[in-house]
């Protein structure tokens, strides 16, 4: 059944054209509102400051900075960290969240209760709290440095830091970032092949495996006989603290643990409302085909409920990234953390809080773009 195209009126096209002319006026006169109140202060706005020395050091960063870097890099290096915990806690709530919403509708006795218990305690809980509970609870119960739990003496735990061996930068570095990038474009070209041909032939052809197999089966060869270095450095502790390997600190590994159990209570409750959504007549005659539970939700009742969960689980996702903020609260040197203590420095709040806003916009419109774009994927087309 087609639908009818909506007929566009004169008096909606004036009116929407009127509000947005009145939207750009008073954003106008508020521009100029404040430039006429810093001018009197004495104060004026310019970004010149970004080029300058910062003078502090960030704890945790994936890119080189210190003392010495400039603002601007420091800013940039905040920005990356509020990216990575976004991504990490979004992958984490969903986890979360869909498992504790399949357990939710099952018919577990004991499954159906603890899934309610959490997801009542997550939704009525600040999450602020919970992520100072986590926080006390690992300085408080991790020992310290030099008593570190160890794993086969390569992987190290305090209340510092979890400390593990990396690969070096090198050929073999090179490799793998790569493959990284080639991994999802190849995942996505030759999907398009299968599909295409799926649905001219009938055929199915696996993707996933077969792709993510060769590019294993080349990395572990290059190991195999040599022909790139993969040089790694070990952590080794020496004086009060750990040399070598790479390092996550105590502060990163609370936020993901806290906001990834805190959402998922959230995503949780909207995958359980989106399992009950699908009709009853696709359980029944699962169930009467002979498929476990686990068999009916992974073949039939979740390809299904992904199309309902979609739009509100986007919400979700520019929750958790918005939420990444109370980092502060914990001393993990995020995007906002890092303006907070440029703004003490030097002085400039309008324009560091306009780069922060300017950059959470930015994050959440990627986050809405590629939501959107997979509900566009998995919607059904209508005729």
């Amino acid at each position: 059944m087609s639908v009818m195209p909506r007929r566009i009126t004169k008096a909606a096209v004036f009116w929407q054209a009127g509000f947005i002319l009145l939207l750009v006026f008073a954003l106008v006169l508020a521009v100029r509102n404040i430039d006429a109140n810093l001018a009197r202060a004495g104060i004026s706005v310019s970004f010149d400051f970004l080029s300058s020395h910062a003078g502090f050091d960030i704890n945790e960063s994936l890119i080189p900075v210190s003392s010495e870097s400039s603002y601007g890099e420091v800013l940039f290096a905040g920005a990356i960290n509020t990216v990575v915990l976004s991504l990490i806690c979004i992958l984490g709530a969903t986890f979360i969240g869909v498992v504790m919403g399949v357990l939710r509708t099952s018919n577990h006795y004991l499954g159906v209760r603890v899934a309610l218990v959490y997801i009542e305690v997550m939704r009525n809980l600040p999450k602020l709290l919970i992520l100072l509970a986590l926080f006390l609870a690992a300085i408080n119960t991790l020992p310290p440095v030099r008593q570190s739990w160890a794993l086969h003496d390569m992987v190290f735990l305090s209340n510092r830091a979890l400390y593990f061996p990396a690969l070096e930068a090198g050929s073999g570095m090179r490799l793998l970032i790569v493959f990284a990038c080639l991994w999802p474009v190849s995942l996505f070209v030759l999907g398009r092949v299968a599909r295409r041909i799926q649905d001219t032939s009938g055929a199915v052809y696996p993707v996933f495996w077969p792709v993510t197999g060769f590019f294993a089966a080349v990395v572990a060869a290059s190991v195999l006989f040599g022909w790139v270095d993969y040089p790694i450095s070990y952590p080794v502790l020496q004086g009060f603290d750990f040399q070598g390997g790479h390092r996550i600190s105590i502060q990163f590994l609370v936020l993901a643990a806290a906001l990834s159990i805190y959402h998922g209570g959230q995503v949780a409750e909207l995958v359980r409302g989106a399992i009950e959504a699908v009709p009853k007549g696709q359980f029944e005659a699962s169930r009467a085909t002979g498929l476990s539970f686990l068999q009916m939700m992974r073949l039939v009742v979740l390809p299904q409920a992904v199309r309902i969960v979609v739009p509100p689980m986007g919400n979700q996702y520019l929750n958790i990234t918005k939420n990444t903020s109370i980092a502060l609260a914990v001393g993990y040197s995020d995007l906002v953390s890092v303006m907070t203590t440029s703004i003490n420095q030097t002085f400039r709040p309008i324009e560091l809080m306009t780069l922060s806003m300017g950059v959470y916009l930015a994050i959440c419109l990627a986050v809405s773009f590629a939501v959107n774009a997979y509900n566009a994927r998995v919607s059904l087309r209508g005729g």
